[in-house]
């Protein structure tokens, strides 16, 4: 009986099978410029130029500015007593480590303005070198990386937020700094894995330095508010993917296997351990305190569940669980409150200082108006940018459009989850950075680059880098123009108009 169709033939009789090599993964990250001194150079003249601008009159207006009414005092009981008073006309809603870092300006200038703006000031110049240098890395460009800055420099949002006795510019610098530490530590695993062509299984890659101090500039982020926690959860697992990348790039057979097994139990350490243990440092004023907020409230509640975890454990895990509460319910009416949608637009921003009844020597209005606004040219291209960040991530797989969009994902998404509780525009803070890096890689495209088999004809780079220019100038003079509304300078009607664009900023 004749065999029409046999299941298989014998190995003489077989063609050998030809497997097709395994093909390299592309090289994910550009290569840092060579210009090293130079960027040095640059980012420094940057940092300093914006110290200084944002130093000028820094102590006008001397009232305490929106919730300045919070914070200062709250700081100043920390560097009295070492923590927050326990006060029974008041509930203390944030973590300590934003008031500590307030009251170091106190410190030093005093109990006034100046003490507690001058802290801000200094993270906020923090925040716009680490950009810098971050743009840098992802983009490969000096340029691209002092553009970066510069338009976080010029910025009025990022401006009065680094002149404002607020905790949410210390939650930008932490942020920044921690994921601009995680991205170094993902070039250097990928430099040292490129290094063992060899290692087909994977090599141990032993302690990771940049990844621990982003661990624990993470745990700080939310030592200052709790939502640094997203930005913790969202970039831990990016990093787990960038270790999978890099295994995948040397060629190894099971590269998430690989990544599991050599990365997974450092970063457990690194980023889930030590930002808890960071968080916690935080609180040693806490717990050496006997007023402070909270600190007996296990004692007083002998008979509750877990009791044989220490009683300021206990007595610090309900006081959380009071201020998670407090953060889910608050929904209570504000007449400068904004939605996320509007925030990408300068939808809302929020009235600082408008003192009434002021008259110049003639007798005319004078208004001093300081609104915490965005410049609305670097603002209203965030929502175009992101639309392109996502073509980029989709098209070409880009790495730092995904870093990119995870920040954005964990410091922008993450507020529509509870759309029923009261936000503000400066919650916006910690994911600045990331919407001027979107903007700053939309340039790259329009600069065209410079490398590569795709790189641009000298022509068009020069046709890229003017429009690049007239951007960056239009940025630079539209926050002169709204310069007085930024920091209370005196305006005639006209002019004070002239700078209202939208009705929602009266």
């Amino acid at each position: 009986m004749a065999v029409l169709a046999p299941d298989r033939v014998d190995d003489e009789t077989a063609p050998p099978v030809r497997r097709r090599p395994r093909r390299p993964a592309r090289q994910l990250t550009p290569p840092l410029p060579t210009d090293r001194v130079l960027s040095w150079v640059l980012t420094a003249v940057l940092g300093v130029a914006t110290f200084v601008s944002r130093l000028w009159d820094l102590s006008y207006p001397g009232d305490l500015l929106f919730d300045e009414a919070y914070y200062p005092p709250e700081a100043n009981e920390v560097l009295e007593w070492g923590y927050e008073y326990n006060r029974g006309y008041t509930f203390i809603v944030h973590p300590p480590l934003g008031k500590l870092l307030i009251s170091l300006g106190i410190k030093v200038f005093g109990y006034d303005s100046t003490g507690w703006r001058f802290p801000s000031l200094v993270a906020g110049t923090v925040a716009v070198v680490v950009l810098t240098r971050l743009a840098r890395r992802l983009t490969g460009s000096t340029l691209l990386g002092v553009v970066a800055g510069l338009l976080m420099a010029l910025d009025g949002f990022a401006f009065t937020v680094g002149r404002i006795g607020l905790l949410d510019v210390f939650l930008q610098a932490f942020v920044v700094s921690a994921v601009a530490c995680l991205v170094v530590d993902r070039d250097r695993v990928r430099a040292r894995v490129r290094a063992h062509v060899g290692a087909a299984t994977g090599f141990a890659l032993g302690p990771r330095g940049w990844r621990i101090a982003a661990g624990v500039l993470f745990g700080c982020a939310a030592g200052v508010k709790w939502s640094g926690v997203y930005f913790l959860a969202f970039f831990a697992v990016l990093s787990l993917f960038w270790d999978r990348a890099a295994w995948r790039e040397l060629g190894v057979p099971s590269p998430t296997r690989t990544a599991l097994r050599r990365g997974l139990p450092g970063a457990a350490w690194a980023l889930g351990v030590l930002p808890v243990l960071a968080y916690l440092a935080t609180f040693t004023g806490w717990f050496r305190g006997e007023n402070s907020q909270g600190r007996h409230w296990a004692e007083q509640h002998p008979d509750t569940a877990w009791p044989w975890i220490p009683d300021p454990l206990r007595s610090l895990w309900h006081m959380h669980g009071e201020w998670l509460s407090f953060h889910n319910g608050l929904s209570t009416p504000h007449p400068w409150e904004s939605g996320p949608w509007s925030w990408l637009v300068d939808g809302r921003p929020i009235l600082l200082w408008n003192p009434q009844g002021l008259t110049d020597s003639a007798g005319d209005q004078v208004i001093r108006y300081i609104l915490m606004v965005g410049t609305p040219t670097l603002w209203l291209v965030f929502a175009p940018a992101m639309l392109w960040l996502l073509w980029r991530i989709v098209a070409r797989r880009d790495p730092a459009a995904i870093t990119v969009a995870v920040g954005i994902a964990a410091g922008w998404l993450t507020w529509f989850v509870n759309l029923e509780r009261t936000m503000f525009i400066f919650y916006m803070a910690p994911v600045l950075p990331f919407f001027v890096l979107a903007v700053t890689l939309a340039l790259q495209d329009v600069l065209g680059r410079q490398t590569g088999p795709d790189r641009a004809t000298p022509f068009r780079r020069q046709l890229g880098l003017g429009a690049v220019s007239l951007y960056l100038a239009v940025v630079a003079l539209t926050f002169v123009f709204f310069y007085p509304v930024l920091t209370g300078q005196p305006l005639s009607y006209a002019d004070w108009v002239q700078r209202m664009w939208f009705p929602s900023w009266f």
